[in-house]
């Protein structure tokens, strides 16, 4: 099932008002009260959202010891939904048109006939979204961990998410919302008392010939300083370049970072684009240099993260903190501890990239953050010269 086997892809939300210490049958029941494929979809009311048992795409069964693995629930949402595409509807409506034109003195149909036409298309669409014919589904698979407070949805992004918790918050009575970079910033700085430093942040610049203002792809909608982790895969970068590749967290632990295989980098004013750089080690190639000299930021790196013995491979994606292709690698072969080992150590993954990322939370509102911003300033000229320089 997914999340219990193979690589990783997920966004993670928190839970809120979930009053039970460990799910139980009655939570079991919840499941099977919202089940996937109990009701019909039609052209007015073209979604239905429901649970799945994980295994595959028509698993109505749900059990404890089936779905609730190490203090996590694990199982699907499936999203059916029944709509005619827009361009078989365009299609109808044109051939509609046609036949009112055919028999129209002036070859145009009149404004009262474009309007028959349009209502003859949308009943047809009634008709044969009725056949079941245009039905498709859906399967996202998602890892409540009660023990964390979290949500792992493995779906893509956008609409299936917002199915996944809709659905969540409906059958459960509890409220979640989805994590970024700037929200776990802000609830370290609750944690470290640092709400005003955090607050009055404002987006860095490491090149200084090169000035932006709002960032071209900000939520405008959300006050959560989501640029820090654009900042966060610059610091990333230049301290593995330049001091160490091992980096104490705050729990005292050590973790050895590489970025590797991918790396996307974005024109924070929009105007120069978008650039993706794939490689061994991406970070080392000159028109990686370069892009960032131009004053483009990471928006995304492949990395691998090795902590008290465990590796992770995975693509963190800076404001969300997305992870996709993320691969767990275990050691022990029985089979029935790597199930209660894989959902630990996805919880290690996420707790390594996060505090990682406080690490560099707490170098970002202290004292001497002005002079790793100058470093850094300074690393990217000395670079820029050095790379002009075996070119002539």
């Amino acid at each position: 099932m997914p999340f219990l086997a193979g690589s990783l892809a997920f966004e993670r939300f928190s839970v809120d008002g979930f009053e039970s210490s460990a799910f139980d049958d009655e939570h079991i029941e919840l499941l099977a009260q919202y089940v996937a494929g109990n009701a019909k979809t039609s052209a007015e009311e073209n979604t239905h959202v429901g649970f799945l048992g994980g295994a595959h795409l028509f698993d109505q069964e749900f059990e404890l010891s089936k779905n609730v693995i190490n203090e996590a629930l694990h199982c699907s949402v499936r999203i059916d939904t029944n709509e005619v595409p827009a361009a078989i509807r365009k299609a109808w409506l044109q051939m509609e048109l046609a036949a009112f034109a055919k028999d129209s003195p002036s070859g145009v149909p009149t404004k009262s006939q474009k309007k028959e036409a349009k209502e003859a298309m949308e009943q047809r669409c009634i008709v044969e979204a009725a056949t079941g014919k245009y039905r498709k589904m859906q399967q996202a698979p998602f890892l409540w961990d009660n023990r964390q407070g979290l949500l792992y949805f493995g779906g893509s992004a956008g609409t299936a998410s917002g199915h996944c918790a809709d659905l969540l918050e409906r059958a459960f009575g509890v409220q979640l919302r989805r994590i970024s970079v700037g929200s776990i910033a802000q609830a370290w700085a609750v944690e470290a008392d640092r709400v005003a430093e955090v607050d009055d942040l404002m987006p860095a610049c490491f090149v200084p010939s090169f000035h932006h203002g709002q960032i071209a792809w900000a939520n405008e909608h959300s006050q959560a300083p989501d640029f820090l982790g654009n900042e966060f895969l610059m610091w990333l970068w230049w301290t593995l370049e330049n001091e160490t590749d091992t980096i104490s967290l705050p729990d005292d632990t050590e973790v050895t970072v590489m970025l590797n295989k991918t790396l996307s980098l974005e024109c924070p004013n929009g105007d120069s684009g978008k650039e993706t750089i794939s490689s061994e080690c991406p970070m080392k190639l000159p028109e990686a240099m370069q892009a960032v000299q131009s004053g483009k930021l990471p928006r995304k790196s492949g990395m691998s993260l090795v902590r008290e013995g465990q590796r992770f491979d995975l693509t963190l994606q800076a404001e969300s903190f997305a992870i996709s292709g993320a691969k767990i690698h275990l050691d022990d072969e029985n089979e029935d501890l790597q199930v209660e080992d894989r959902i630990d150590a996805i919880r290690t993954l996420s707790n390594t990239v996060d505090q990682l990322f406080h690490t560099f939370c707490d170098r970002r509102t202290g004292s001497n953050w002005d002079k790793s911003l100058s470093d850094i300033s300074k690393w990217l000229d000395s670079a820029g010269k050095g790379a002009k320089k075996a070119a002539a």
